[in-house]
């Protein structure tokens, strides 16, 4: 329970100093956008390229992570659906909406929850994994095409390839394959601008939550307003019930035995990870819901994860 505990508080934190920041003004108007295109551009891939790497790619393969797979992608699609025939908004809101659904706070909060909680971090792999592999290159494609302009066809075929996530992940993928590793002096650079990708992406957050005084420029506040409440509660059901049941559900439908059904659920009750705010920012959609819906989902995570260990356990 300790772990909870100590893994929420460490990015409750991390976040207040960024706002802090933000009140204080030290790091100029424009540090919020800045601080986003450094974690999307450079601090996430490096994260993503060394933790691919550096996993057996056979974990995708087993029960467990077919339940991972099955329920994410299924709260994906169930979010996607509402946001757009339910609730009419557009293609790039219905899209980080459903990103806001299903996105896991994985890296952040999956890895030390498992760890403290389950003693291992292979649970987290598969989440990890169809985050990086299905949900990012599918919404960046989406969110890349979506603004057709005079672009041609072709540009707009070839643009979410060019994305250094997707880049990233696809480049972790060969060397995870591949027979041989690289030294560690290449992969070390990686892995430090990596661990940097959380902590600046939850600072990032805090400074979302600074307000701008009347008068005061659109570049000082990216992120106005709040986030419609229905927006926000199909967001939260989603992540706070239907995601754990339904990992629940099919955790029994497979049979996992109980220490696998334990990760399995435990995982599904993480909340939105703060990548998707930063991947909004990036892409100009939906900044609102997955900056309201990252600080809702992690405020009613810990009681649901406590409810679940206290249940399964």
């Amino acid at each position: 329970m300790s772990g909870i505990l100590v893994a929420l508080g460490t990015m409750t934190v991390i976040a207040v100093i960024g706002w802090i920041l933000g009140t204080a003004k030290v790091l100029g108007a424009n540090a919020q956008l800045v601080l986003a295109k450094l974690v999307f551009t450079v601090a996430t891939p490096s994260l993503l390229l060394t933790t691919i790497a550096e996993t057996d790619l056979g974990l995708l393969f087993t029960t467990s992570a077919l339940t991972t797979v099955v329920s994410t992608l299924a709260v994906a699609v169930i979010g996607g659906v509402v946001f757009r025939l339910v609730l009419h908004r557009g293609t790039g809101e219905s899209t980080v909406g459903a990103l806001s659904s299903s996105y896991l706070n994985a890296g952040n909060l999956g890895l030390p929850l498992a760890v403290y909680v389950l003693g291992t971090a292979v649970p987290v792999v598969p989440v990890l994994l169809v985050q990086l592999l299905v949900l990012a290159p599918v919404a960046f494609a989406i969110l890349d095409t979506r603004p057709a302009g005079s672009a041609s066809r072709r540009q707009l075929i070839l643009r979410p390839l060019t994305n250094p996530v997707t880049i990233a992940a696809a480049i972790g993928i060969v060397l995870a394959v591949l027979p041989w590793s690289p030294p560690d002096f290449v992969l070390e650079p990686f892995r430090l601008v990596g661990a940097a990708a959380a902590p600046l992406a939850l600072i990032t957050l805090g400074l979302s939550l600074v307000g701008s005084k009347k008068g005061s420029g659109a570049a000082e506040r990216p992120v106005a307003g709040r986030a419609p409440m229905p927006d926000l509660v199909v967001v939260t059901t989603l992540r706070a019930v239907v995601h754990p049941l339904l990992a629940f559900g099919l955790a029994a439908a497979f049979s996992l035995d109980h220490e696998a059904a334990l990760g399995v659920v435990l995982m599904a009750a993480l909340p939105t990870a703060q990548n998707v705010l930063v991947y909004a920012l990036q892409y100009g959609q939906g900044q609102a819901i997955a900056r309201d819906a990252q600080l809702v989902t992690t405020v009613l995570s810990l009681p649901v994860m406590i409810a679940v260990v206290a249940l399964l356990h």
